[in-house]
């Protein structure tokens, strides 16, 4: 044999030694196809995802986003039994998973995570989750899209004039640019209404705004559109959507009393009924604080109506107070993510609940009674919670202080309680017990002698 028929040989088997000692190869990657998604008003999403595996994965996943697309809702899934090619769904539903509001950008995409791998994501697939039960109209303007069902061309032209005069005049007043359309749906029948809205809308609710998706419903029908009150209701959502873009941040929202006092302000004014409202809730001392308006407002008829007079009402005190200037610089400074009281303290110098007292000052308001939650009462603490040097037999005053001298109470001859009693005399009888245990002990020992050593 030749020296280089050797060498191969000798070659070849070390190549064979070290496939043998090789780790396994792991299995392939899986096999993404063309996803689906399916929106059906009132009911939910369908969702597809066509895929091959050659393994059976860890865990399987779907990641939907709803209109930001940053945020994504991670839903764990039935691991699938088999391999090769194989179809994943899931169904999103109206009625388990919660209401979807029309006009929302849904996109979703599948992850699968193989047992001994990293994460694998699958396409993205992306639909508008939409009122179908109406054949809609839409008008366009450089802001506002309008979209109505019922009634003529007219119709929509003035719903449109209006939104764009509100969108352009509010942008103005709060120093902020608008250049994303909104989107303002007009339904002309109420119960079509609730049902886009969903089952936690309240009953005297004509319109809604969702910054989110940046768009507006409203209740209105042909007949309607010319009413005054058309002028109040769509200019007042549309500030919502404005405000939200001048106030944005990852933080923290202004009070609710703020944003809805502005919207009223704006659209309405602080009028005649909104006045007398308030007027009347201060001489009886029912105002409600506007610490208690900073969340949801209240959900009877007259508290509800109340919050919202009581709101235009504190922002039209702090403009004749403090000027609009003033309520524009505290509205933007929201941006910055700052507090109430650093965002209040930096506009006007003092915080929310100074603000608060010089409105309920300038309304003359009896002091409205808190509710909820109080202070304990003061009492009677532990020695160790008192005043430095405080001993064991010795506690605070209610009201802190020094200590003040204590006695357990007794049986009258200063020997301590009962309890206290019996409890020295079971110690008592545990150390004879232990001593008596002892002694017998070393009397049994002392009586057997030493030991004997291991047998053999």
């Amino acid at each position: 044999m030749t020296r280089l028929a050797a060498a191969i040989l000798a070659l070849a088997g070390m190549t064979v030694i070290a496939s043998a000692g090789a780790a396994p190869v792991r299995a392939a990657d899986p096999i993404f196809g063309e996803p689906t998604i399916d929106a059906t008003f009132g009911q939910g999403v369908e969702l597809t995802q066509p895929v091959t595996l050659d393994e059976t994965p860890g865990r399987v996943e779907v990641l939907l986003t709803y209109a930001d697309p940053d945020r994504a809702l991670v839903v764990e899934l039935p691991v699938p039994t088999l391999t090769g090619a194989t179809t994943l769904r899931h169904q999103v539903s109206v009625g388990a998973d919660g209401h979807i509001l029309p006009n929302t950008p849904i996109s979703a995409r599948w992850r699968i995570t193989p047992d001994d791998g990293d994460p694998v994501l699958g396409p993205s697939v992306a639909t508008v989750y939409a009122d179908e039960r109406f054949e809609w109209q839409t008008v366009r303007g450089d802001i506002v899209r309008v979209h109505w069902y019922e009634g003529g061309a007219a119709f929509g032209e003035r719903a449109l004039r209006i939104g764009e005069d509100a969108v352009a005049k509010t942008s103005t007043l709060l120093g902020v640019t608008e250049d994303a359309p909104v989107d303002f749906f007009v339904y002309a029948d109420q119960q079509a209404f609730y049902d886009a809205l969903g089952p936690g809308t309240r009953e005297n609710v004509g319109g809604q705004a969702n910054a989110d998706i940046r768009t507006l419903f409203a209740l209105i029908t042909p007949a309607d559109i010319d009413q005054p009150w058309v002028d109040v209701v769509v200019p007042h959502e549309l500030v919502h959507l404005v405000f939200d873009t001048a106030v944005r941040n990852p933080y923290h929202f202004p009070p609710r009393w703020l944003n809805e006092g502005l919207a009223v302000h704006l659209s309405q004014g602080y009028d005649r009924g909104d006045r007398s409202m308030v007027e009347a809730a201060a001489r009886n001392g029912t105002l409600v604080p506007l610490d208690g308006l900073a969340g949801q407002f209240p959900t009877t008829a007259d508290g509800f109506f109340l919050a919202y007079a009581e709101s235009v009402s504190a922002v039209d005190f702090f403009i004749r107070t403090h000027d609009q200037d003033a309520l524009v610089s505290l509205i933007g400074s929201y941006a910055n993510g700052l507090t109430d009281d650093e965002a209040f303290e930096a506009a006007i110098g003092m915080d929310v609940a100074a603000f608060n007292a010089a409105w309920l000052a300038d309304l003359g308001a009896i002091v409205p009674v808190r509710h909820g939650p109080q202070p304990a009462p003061a009492g009677p603490r532990p020695s160790a919670w008192g005043a430095p040097g405080a001993g064991p037999g010795a506690t605070t005053s209610p009201g802190g202080g020094a200590p003040v001298a204590t006695r357990t109470p007794g049986n009258g001859d200063g020997t301590g309680s009962p309890a206290s009693g019996n409890a020295i005399l079971a110690l008592v009888l545990i150390a004879v017990a232990v001593f008596g245990a002892a002694g017998l002990l070393v009397w049994s020992r002392s009586r057997r002698g030493p030991s004997s050593p291991p047998g053999p």
